[in-house]
């Protein structure tokens, strides 16, 4: 009977980190889009949200039933916690990929402003790298690794904040950019939310290894308990 529920379990991460590498592929593709300013791409990206929805899905199930069946205590019982918790903010990820593709088809032919465009992407790799490096952390139970990642979140607030005011400065001074650094500042804000989402997971992280629930970054807290 162990030996049947720590397979359950085992699929579960596994599940769990190919989910997450999905999420991270949307971003990727999102921010590509977003600065090449492809239509098509951007599209690929919606038209692909459903299948991380069913991912979602899928999980959550496993999870409810891996606990209704199986009855776990301790540390079994927060390694699905986490699965569960984790795997909402993965799916929020993704829709914040969504709405990035959401800009990129929204303003093509807008007026654009290299300079900006530029440090989205800046942006959008520490955002990415996070991403890619929580999910590597998850699977080997790093609690060390997500504190530290958790930590990087914060540069990438402050990356958000310097374009937040070169979008307003640009708008200024050429009204015709009004259009599209309004999708700059969405774009932006949406990076900061993957962020956050980001150190989320970082604190489920800590919570398997703990017990405890602990908040890593309060600056712009998005975990819901």
């Amino acid at each position: 009977m162990r030996k049947v529920f720590e397979e359950e379990l085992n699929d579960l991460h596994v599940h769990f980190f190919q989910m997450g590498k999905a999420v991270h592929e949307s971003i990727e593709k999102s921010i590509e889009a977003f600065i090449k300013h492809d239509k098509a791409l951007a599209q690929e990206v919606i038209d692909n949200d459903i299948h991380i929805n069913r991912l979602e899905v899928a999980l959550e199930q496993d999870c409810i039933e891996l606990i209704a069946l199986q009855q776990p205590v301790t540390t079994d019982l927060r390694k699905i916690i986490t699965v569960m918790k984790a795997t909402s903010d993965l799916e929020r990820m993704a829709d914040h990929a969504v709405s990035i593709s959401k800009s990129t088809i929204r303003v093509k032919g807008n007026k654009r402003e290299y300079d900006i465009e530029k440090g989205i992407y800046e942006m959008s790799e520490k955002v990415l790298y996070i991403v890619r490096k929580v999910l590597d952390a998850y699977v080997i139970f790093d609690a060390d690794e997500a504190r530290r990642l958790a930590a990087l979140d914060k540069e990438v607030d402050m990356m958000g904040k310097e374009l937040y005011a070169k979008c307003i400065k640009f708008m200024k001074n050429d009204p015709e950019i009004v259009l599209g650094a309004t999708d700059y500042l969405r774009v932006t804000t949406y990076l900061e939310r993957i962020g956050d989402y980001s150190t989320n997971i970082s604190e489920w992280i800590v919570y398997l290894e703990t017990g405890k629930v602990v908040e890593l970054n309060t600056q712009n807290h998005l975990k819901d308990i």
